[in-house]
């Protein structure tokens, strides 16, 4: 895609602004349909399964919101500027599927998603070291009660800092936008379902072999009340590898899916 030099900053600030709602909408719409469907219209259905029964603190929403879309700003600026490297040819992004194959489609998925958890695990905790927690990573912490809104509520430097992993992957590993876009997705739903502060997986579900290795609402939620364990993003390898998982995790998961039947 050849962009004539003249046409530059207007294109910048289209794909900026395009981003920019995409995103919004996106974190609209996924967090808000699970803020009706559990905290809104079912609430009562899905009491027993709350992780934390105290109430949430005033304004804490709002205060949510207000910092997930300054969060949606970077993410948009660090979107568009990963489109421009693109355009540039310095990026690994490939769009002819031969190229390298439908068995490369999975495995260049599963390849970024683990760099980025491994990315994640190590940033998170480097974040909880005093001064830098005191700096950046307290701001998502004021949520001590997680929401769906708590998603994307950050520190400006935290979502930077969030925001850079995949135009970095992007730049090594070839992927195909429909695989970004699929990454992208997961990302989303697994924000929000692992700050849902409900336990929606079934019981049992953290002895799976599939569901022991997977993040919810629970395993993170005891993150943002005990501070020093559960600091994994999808996976719950590292946290188990580096010994980092609460030893409340398996209590308060079947406490919290046992307690009463959906």
């Amino acid at each position: 895609m050849f962009i004539p030099d003249v046409l530059q900053p207007l294109w910048f600030m289209i794909t900026f602004v395009a981003f920019f709602a995409i995103i919004v909408g996106r974190y609209f719409l996924v967090s808000g349909l699970f803020y009706l469907i559990f905290y809104a219209w079912f609430p009562a259905k899905f009491k027993q399964r709350k992780i934390s029964k105290k109430p949430y603190s005033p304004r804490q929403f709002k205060r949510e919101i207000s910092r997930s879309l300054v969060t949606a700003l970077i993410f948009a600026l660090i979107g568009t500027i990963m489109i421009l490297l693109w355009e540039k040819g310095y990026t690994a992004i490939y769009t002819d599927i031969s190229k390298y194959g439908l068995w490369w489609l999975p495995a260049s998925l599963i390849l970024s998603m683990l760099i980025d958890e491994t990315y994640y695990y190590w940033m998170h905790r480097l974040l909880h070291k005093p001064k830098l927690f005191k700096l950046i990573h307290k701001v998502h912490h004021q949520s001590n009660i997680t929401s769906p809104w708590t998603a994307f509520s950050f520190h400006p430097l935290e979502g930077l800092l969030l925001s850079v992993s995949l135009p970095v992957i992007l730049m090594m590993v070839p992927m195909h936008p429909v695989m970004i876009l699929l990454q992208l997705t997961f990302m989303t739903f697994s924000s929000v379902v692992n700050h849902l502060d409900i336990e929606i997986y079934p019981a049992r579900f953290h002895k799976h072999i599939l569901g022991r290795w997977l993040i919810g609402a629970t395993h993170h939620g005891l993150h943002h009340k005990q501070f020093k364990y559960n600091f994994g993003l999808y996976f719950t390898f590292w946290d188990k590898w580096k010994k980092t998982e609460s030893p409340l995790f398996d209590e308060t998961f079947e406490s919290a899916t046992t307690a009463k039947p959906y």
